[in-house]
């Protein structure tokens, strides 16, 4: 497997966003799920529509069980895939045995080749230099989360690694080039 990067701008998330809207909604939720989850392809590709709404509407959060453990973990669904999963839903009847992410061609959830060349071609589109693939997905996710204030201890527990560092290198921070001040503010 190649090394690939996260998305580090948002404005490239952004031109990511407004290509894939104007060609699939499907594709536009698979891209924001992802990054804004950190879901492992393979588990994102497996969620069914049951898994993310019942009798109340979407989800809060979405337990998924991973693959290589087979532990359940999980994953909030914040504002903006609340967002992206309504508006897709509008547009099929789903049932809920239905994958999500589900091919045009059958009724089996789409192919982490498909996921990559959808993910790859408008990361291209979009003017993203660097290596793009779905674990870019999972990397901008991390990456956001750290720049943001998000503990490392935390991402680190989402991504199942062992030590700060391989998180760190994961999501494509080094400690050296980066210093960032700190605020510790508890305005009592």
């Amino acid at each position: 497997m190649e090394y690939v990067d996260p998305i580090r701008d948002i404005e490239s998330i952004d031109a990511i966003k407004c290509i894939l809207r104007t060609q699939s909604q499907r594709d536009l939720l698979l891209f924001v799920f992802g990054i804004n989850t950190g879901i492992k392809v393979n588990e994102l590709l497996s969620i069914k529509v049951k898994d993310i709404r019942d009798e109340k509407g979407i989800k809060e959060f979405i337990y998924l069980k991973d693959c290589n453990s087979g532990e359940t973990h999980a994953y909030y669904i914040n504002n903006n895939v609340q967002l992206e999963l309504t508006n897709y839903l509008k547009t099929h009847e789903f049932e809920d045995s239905d994958f999500l992410f589900k091919s045009k061609k059958n009724n089996q959830p789409i192919t982490r080749q498909q996921a990559y060349r959808i993910i790859n071609k408008v990361a291209k589109e979009a003017g993203i230099p660097g290596k793009i693939g779905m674990h870019t997905l999972r990397k901008t996710f991390g990456y956001h989360a750290y720049r943001k204030g998000i503990a490392i201890s935390i991402i680190m527990q989402i991504y199942h690694h062992h030590s700060p560092s391989e998180t760190l290198r994961y999501i494509g921070i080094n400690k050296q080039d980066e210093k960032r001040l700190i605020k510790v503010d508890v305005n009592l």
